[in-house]
């Protein structure tokens, strides 16, 4: 499809292949009236990391982000009962960090900024983008390190998991956490240290961390806690539940785009 028509509305132009797996491909979404090199924004989607859910839920995500004048590539990935889980979770979206920015770079010439490249992430996705932005951290053996630091402008964390273990310590035995990596802290504590954002401290890139003060799915307090051990910066918003941060005709949606623009626009 033709993105340069004269109207505002998003075209998701392409689905891209970052690896042979039929879960590792991102839909990619541009902005039509913007000129030159846009945004470009890696944005992976929550469901506690689980088979049932897909990023055909935050499509609505990426095309209001289109609207707003970012390049979206919306990113899927193994996820438990379908492949994923510990490690392929973990390779996966560490793949789509590295190769995706470049393929839709050359796709679409002069249209992405690979100098603003922002990880967003909801939920799971928000454990996951923090986690993107900290593979310099991890330990020399651990799926997806780097020994350079990521290419990355910022992450946007939305109601994000960034405290694997103290998530896990809330379940009631059915935790997506365990089933994540394989068992609890006690069980499998490397996989702790190379995954949870919270045991790998403060991200060389900038994070911001967005939770409504309602949220009936994740407690407020575990990013309170995050952002007093990392540094993370703490945009709570009243009212809000889990939800309403992926939804653009919440209130909520404004603050994910002041989270955006503060990264973006400096």
């Amino acid at each position: 499809m033709d993105d340069s028509a004269g109207d505002a509305t998003p075209r998701r132009i392409e689905t891209l292949a970052y690896g042979p797996h039929p879960d590792q491909v991102a839909d990619v979404t541009l902005p039509v009236r913007a000129t030159g090199a846009v945004p470009l924004v890696m944005l992976l989607h929550g469901g506690f990391w689980r088979a049932a859910h897909d990023r055909l839920h935050v499509g609505v995500v990426a095309d209001a982000l289109a609207y707003e004048g970012y390049a979206v590539a919306n990113v899927e990935y193994r996820r438990v009962g379908i492949g994923g889980g510990w490690p392929a979770t973990f390779t996966d979206v560490a793949q789509a960090a590295d190769t995706l920015p470049d393929m839709i770079a050359r796709s679409r010439p002069g249209r992405v900024d690979l100098d603003r490249i922002v990880y967003l992430g909801h939920s799971a996705g928000g454990q996951l983008a923090v986690w993107a932005a900290l593979r310099d951290r991890l330990p020399q053996d651990a799926p997806g390190h780097t020994a350079v630091p990521p290419r990355v402008a910022g992450v946007v964390a939305l109601a994000p998991v960034v405290d694997l273990a103290g998530t896990y310590e809330l379940s009631d035995g059915d935790s997506p956490v365990a089933a994540l990596l394989g068992g609890g802290p006690g069980e499998v504590p490397d996989r702790y240290a190379a995954a949870d954002p919270a045991a790998l401290g403060a991200s060389r890139a900038p994070v911001v961390v967005v939770h409504g003060d309602q949220d009936e799915v994740l407690p407020v307090d575990l990013s309170r806690r995050y952002h007093a051990s990392c540094g993370a910066k703490l945009i709570e918003v009243p009212g809000a539940g889990h939800f309403d941060l992926i939804d653009p005709r919440s209130a909520a949606w404004l603050s994910v785009l002041d989270a955006l623009r503060l990264l973006t626009e400096g």
